[in-house]
């Protein structure tokens, strides 16, 4: 089998990310050969035992280094903020390549990539990238992006964390079916029935193996069976071995493991999860090195599967095959029961993920407990609740922090994110909590439109506790563009009918 991945290249490979040649393990793996890689390797095997060889030079003799996103855009931080963005939309369009020599899956259609070192489209990124779009009156450019998740359903037969060779393996928060029902918003109801192919694709991807389960087998891929025999499902991927954009970091955090193979597969989970990395994966919440990601069931994926169940349920109603819609109404009122049956504490009044291994909730605080509000599985009593522990334990003056433990993880305290904002901004309005969600999106708003003002860009992530500072620290430097943060900022700006500057 012809080698056709960067990350395929053996021993040249391993060099280039652990000797750090790129101070970014991403690069070299969106890195664009000169030659072909049979050619590229034959050369290496034949100079690297020479003593003047010198690695860095030869890999920038054979690859080109791929641009960050907007590398060239300058913004005026005076402009508006709502033109900057107007502006930012075109800047982060890809457009359909015919042909590739990297490691990018080549798209059909137009897409928005997240910016800086995000050059490719990402999973659960561009629902909330979507929904600036539709404030931006882009319902086309929407549908072009569910067209294009629907080609990587139907050819991989799952959405990737993103459109790159590499991240095949593991998919992201299933947010396909939100948005084919955002696009059915601008389109009519039977946008449900023109994707409920790849909606049920994606389904069956996440329940593959769950035929097999049983009490002495009770986890196959993602899918697990619980105590009671219902089921539910975590985050996996297909393979145990490092994550190519990230090796070197992986392999020095799996030195000391007995099980490295597990560690990797952990590793991948969290990164499947979106929250790579977050004290909620681990088992002391200040050491990565306890992460244990496959061992748990997360609340917010979860809920995600519930509104896939429902999203299919209703494709079908639409159709009339009332067997259908009824089979699934039921599969998601038996996913509804079991997220409130393991996943709810009633001493707590809070919602947790579940550790299936110790069948017990885990510790970890987060914003993943605002998801069954944004989904209405909570009770009223359950969302009351949940709203009066994120006001108490979550809001800051910037927002809300992503979990209640701050650590030097991105997915921590004192990190805020835009796509955690909006679920629990719209999660407390489905109770009734229009106040505090109002309170939660003004001091949001406010911090993206000083850091813009301060920098001219819109942030990945921001630090929501000590809004002085321009943007939250994590696993890598903190990017601008930037999608999602877009995305949740015009939405937001609408939604309460906040004047721009």
């Amino acid at each position: 089998m012809p080698i056709n991945n960067i990350f395929e290249l053996g021993e040249l490979f391993e060099l280039v990310q652990q000797k750090k040649i790129f101070a970014d393990g991403k690069t070299f793996v969106d890195c664009i050969p000169k030659a072909e890689f049979s050619y590229i390797l034959h050369r290496y095997e034949t100079e690297k035992n020479n003593p003047a060889f010198d690695l860095a030079d030869f890999v920038h003799q054979y690859f080109n280094e791929p641009e960050r996103v907007a590398v060239n855009y300058i913004s005026d931080a005076n402009e508006p903020l709502k033109d900057h963005l107007k502006k930012l939309w075109p800047v982060l369009t890809h457009h359909p390549q015919k042909k590739v020599n990297d490691s990018l899956i080549p798209l059909p259609k137009d897409y928005i990539v997240p910016g800086g070192r995000f050059r490719e489209i990402y999973y659960w990124d561009s629902f909330f990238t979507m929904l600036g779009l539709q404030v931006s009156q882009q319902a086309d450019l929407i549908e072009n992006m569910v067209d294009n998740f629907s080609y990587l359903i139907d050819r991989i037969g799952y959405i990737p964390n993103g459109n790159r060779t590499y991240y095949v393996g593991r998919s992201q928060p299933p947010f396909f079916a939100c948005m084919v029902q955002l696009l059915s918003e601008e389109k009519g109801k039977n946008i449900l029935v023109k994707y409920l192919p790849q909606l049920e694709k994606e389904y069956h991807f996440w329940m593959k193996g769950s035929d097999q389960l049983n009490k002495k087998n009770i986890s196959v891929n993602r899918v697990v069976r619980m105590p009671d025999g219902s089921m539910l499902n975590h985050y996996w991927d297909e393979n145990d071995t490092p994550r190519p954009e990230s090796f070197r970091e992986d392999v020095e955090l799996a030195t000391k493991q007995n099980d490295k193979k597990k560690m990797y597969r952990h590793l991948r989970a969290a990164a499947e999860s979106g929250w790579d990395f977050s004290s909620r994966w681990f088992e002391d919440e200040n050491s990565l090195a306890t992460i244990h990601t496959t061992d748990i069931i997360p609340v917010d994926l979860n809920c995600l599967l519930f509104n896939l169940e429902n999203a299919i349920a209703a494709a079908y109603q639409i159709k009339g095959e009332e067997d259908r819609h009824q089979h699934y109404l039921t599969v998601l009122a038996i996913r509804k029961d079991a997220i409130n049956k393991y996943c709810w504490s009633d001493s707590d009044q809070f919602y947790y993920d579940y550790d299936f291994i110790r069948q017990s909730p885990t510790a970890s605080e987060s914003l993943a407990a605002a998801f069954p509000l944004y989904f209405k599985i909570a009770s009223q009593l359950q969302a009351q609740g949940t709203a009066e522990k994120i006001k108490r334990s979550f809001f800051k003056n910037g927002g809300l922090i992503t979990t209640t433990t701050q650590t030097s993880q991105q997915w921590d305290a004192p990190n805020g994110w835009a796509p955690l904002q909006w679920m629990a901004i719209i999660g407390l309005k489905n109770y009734g909590f229009g106040e505090l969600a109002k309170d939660i999106a003004l001091r949001w708003l406010a911090l993206n439109e000083k850091v813009y003002r301060n920098t001219g860009k819109m942030m990945e992530k921001y630090n929501v506790v000590d809004t002085n500072l321009l943007a939250g620290g994590g696993e890598y430097d903190a990017q601008d563009g930037f999608g999602w943060t877009n995305g949740v900022f015009l939405a937001l700006k609408k939604m309460f009918a906040v004047n721009f500057e």
